[in-house]
């Protein structure tokens, strides 16, 4: 059977590379470590460690039961916190992975709002690209994904589930007030990640050309320093504008295009109660 304590000694040496390293991180002594991992290939009757010189490296075996223990310590730690919390929402923990514009806008409304009404429960954020995030969400490290969607974005695998909380418009970003798309075919474009990109390809062939990318910048700041210094122009989402717009740019409503931002969580329902709460939250503040 397999046991927790040698599941976090594996996962912790194949972060770490080597048994002293995971050793350091556990406080545990090398040898501790060592019996821990042969504990483990005596339970699992399979070969997880090959010495290699003087280090050590996984087998194909090894890493796939450490990615397991990943999602399994994860999943472990987030029962924990659920446990908690069901004792009224007094106490517990929430885990919330955002991307830029929303943890700049939408996110500290809602930490706001949770300390008023829940202050037990305490929020931890990370930074994280909506791709990133549902992978931390899988993995357990996370208990709330924020995420966009575009029309026609490959929908997320089997086991997240999602909540809308609001639609997000497209803005063309000039220097010059009233513009429309079609004043800018022979314009310099400034594209962003390959989502965001998407929507600016979409919108630009939809308006009869396909637009020049002279610029690749995931920063909706340093995009909007580019336009602003008459560089290029951009097409930009209107969370972005609310959180800063720099002087001297003018942005037009690009009609039938938003992206649309999701709360995703992962697994069977019910979610933990402060996850709910959180998620209640967000949905209202739009």
């Amino acid at each position: 059977m397999l046991n927790v304590t040698h599941l976090k000694v594996l996962e912790a040496v194949a972060r770490h590379g080597s048994v002293t390293g995971a050793a350091n991180e556990l406080h545990y002594s090398q040898p501790s470590v060592s019996h821990h991992l042969g504990r483990l290939e005596a339970a699992t009757g399979a070969k997880l460690i090959q010495r290699v010189g003087r280090g050590i490296r996984l087998t194909p075996e090894g890493e796939l039961l450490a990615q397991r223990a990943t999602e399994i310590l994860g999943r472990l730690d987030a029962a924990s916190v659920e446990l908690e919390a069901r004792v009224g929402l007094r106490a517990g923990r929430v885990r919330l992975a955002g991307f830029q514009t929303v943890l700049s806008t939408l996110v500290p409304r809602a930490a706001t709002e949770l300390a008023r009404t829940h202050p037990g429960i305490e929020l931890n954020l990370v930074d994280a690209h909506p791709a990133d995030g549902l992978e931390m969400l899988r993995a357990g490290h996370v208990d709330v994904a924020l995420i966009f969607r575009h029309t026609g974005t490959p929908f997320e695998e089997e086991g997240f589930r999602l909540t809308h909380l609001l639609d997000d418009p497209l803005y063309l970003v000039s220097d010059q007030p009233d513009q429309r798309l079609e004043d800018h075919r022979d314009s310099a474009w400034v594209g962003g990640c390959e989502h965001c990109r998407a929507a600016t390809m979409t919108a630009c062939e939809r308006a009869g050309f396909s637009p020049r990318i002279a610029f690749a910048c995931d920063d909706t700041v340093v995009s909007q320093a580019v336009v602003s210094a008459g560089m290029g122009v951009a097409i930009l989402n209107g969370l972005a504008l609310q959180a800063h717009q720099a002087p001297g740019i003018h942005a037009t409503a690009i009609d039938g295009f938003a992206r649309s931002i999701y709360a995703a969580t992962y697994g069977d329902p019910p979610d933990p109660p402060a996850t709910t709460a959180l998620i209640e939250i967000l949905s209202s503040l739009n």
